[in-house]
């Protein structure tokens, strides 16, 4: 009897060394941009990283990224074999949504203290994947600046917290949830918003509506320290811990202010407001998971911590900020 024809060997040697951390690792390479930056939210050495991206490269029997002189490209075979990868992530994902559905049910309140303005689909879906797996847990979610939810969980206070943590605060824990990069910002009532062209110059002596954090040594002091490096002599002519404020008096031509680039992408489409100089943005601020650990967690927040780590752990930190 003729037998079937067997598959190349290259295909099955490829089969039996595939790893599915190869792929988490090409995939954070991918979305973060560069070996280094993936290597800092893997955790890992660069060398670690590199060696892991030859190994898939040797696995698949080809080149997936192109890296030289500046430039960071997708082969396409690269471009195959990272689309594999994000419907694997999603796979694994189920996986862990499945494992948890067989968990003990828990009940009781969740008191979640947050910033404003957490603008993250992955995040959402996180939260309404959450509810499923835990119907009876009650959240209660209270809105604050990230000065008061750092105090209040160094307090001891019930709750976990998603804040502003410029540096390490003593007694408590942190994860990095989203990084957040911020740009100048005007308003359509604005006199450069409707100028042709503006320079990082015409901004100088523009007045400035700022964030009541935006001091040395406070959760947005970069802000400060970017507008002091570059000479900006314009009065503040407003302050507010709340976002919403902040934008609501920049869009009503106050002066120009800082906001995150991920949360504007509709007010420009509006016409609302207009991104300023300079292209590269004024400063990267990142935004923690933070909880107290000198206290014990009820277990409703063990259990929110413990898939919240989960979801960081499998979700690229590039694709948490939309």
């Amino acid at each position: 009897m003729e037998r079937p024809p067997s598959a190349p060997p290259s295909s099955s040697h490829a089969r039996q060394r595939m790893d599915w951390n190869l792929l988490r690792t090409f995939l954070f390479v991918v979305q973060e941009r560069g070996v280094g930056r993936a290597a800092a939210v893997l955790h890992l050495s660069q060398p670690a990283v590199s060696q892991a991206l030859r190994r898939l490269e040797e696995s698949v029997g080809g080149q997936l990224l192109v890296r030289r002189h500046g430039e960071f490209r997708l082969t396409p075979l690269g471009e195959d074999v990272y689309a594999i990868a994000c419907e694997v992530y999603g796979t694994v994902a189920r996986i862990d949504a499945v494992a948890a559905g067989h968990q003990d049910e828990v009940a009781g309140p969740l008191r979640l203290l947050v910033m404003s303005r957490i603008h993250s689909l992955p995040y959402d879906e996180f939260l309404a994947d959450f509810h499923r797996r835990h119907p009876r847990i009650e959240f209660q979610v209270e809105v604050m600046p990230s000065s008061a939810i750092l105090d209040a969980l160094a307090k001891r206070q019930p709750g976990l917290g998603i804040c502003l943590c410029r540096k390490p605060v003593e007694g408590l824990n942190r994860r990095l949830f989203m990084r957040q990069r911020y740009v100048v910002v005007c308003g359509r009532h604005h006199p450069l918003f409707s100028r042709g062209q503006v320079s990082l110059h015409a901004l100088q002596d523009q007045d400035f509506v700022r964030f009541a954090s935006d001091q040395i040594g406070d959760t947005l002091s970069p802000l400060t320290i970017f507008r002091d490096q570059r000479g900006f002599t314009g009065r503040i002519v407003g302050t507010s811990s709340n976002i919403e404020e902040i934008r609501r008096m920049v869009i009503a031509g106050m002066g120009l202010s800082w906001l995150p680039e991920h949360m504007i992408v509709r007010d420009i489409e509006a016409q609302l407001l207009r991104r300023l100089p300079p292209d590269e943005g004024v400063a990267e601020i990142d935004v923690f998971f933070v909880w107290n650990a000198q206290r014990k967690l009820t277990a409703p927040e063990a259990a929110f911590r413990s898939a919240f780590e989960a979801f960081l752990r499998r979700t690229p930190l590039a694709s948490r900020a939309f």
